[in-house]
């Protein structure tokens, strides 16, 4: 029963991430500016500053927009949209507008599991 319950928190804490909120209370902003990471959320006073992203952020964005692209890319292929201009017009704008539009909701995501698993590059003292 408590490992149903540890991953009812993990889940409801990634998505208060998605939504840009606190992990802990959800009403705090996790962030104060475009993907500025506040040290304290200011309604529950939770430490959040220690949860740094690092290197994962892009692996998360990549791999979402590669999705994403083969997706678009399939679809057109076989409604016979296949002309290569056609992909230009299209996947330039996409894989541009896309992933400035995905982070700061998958920064919020991973600060929320790495929040919900007690994970830190940080030595406790």
């Amino acid at each position: 029963m408590s490992g149903e319950k540890e991953s009812a928190n993990v889940w409801q804490s990634i998505w208060r991430g998605v939504k840009c909120r606190c992990p802990r209370c959800g009403k705090g902003w996790l962030f104060h500016h475009y993907v500025e990471q506040v040290a304290h959320c200011a309604n529950c006073k939770e430490p959040l500053a220690r949860y740094k992203v690092g290197l994962l952020l892009p692996l998360v964005v990549i791999t979402i927009m590669i999705h994403i692209l083969a997706f678009v890319m399939l679809e057109m292929e076989l409604n016979g949209y296949g002309n290569p201009l056609i992909y230009l017009y299209v996947l330039v704008p996409l894989s541009v507008i896309v992933p400035i539009a995905i982070l700061p909701s998958s920064k919020g995501a991973i600060i929320g599991l790495l929040w919900a698993k007690g994970w830190s590059d940080e030595l406790d003292r």
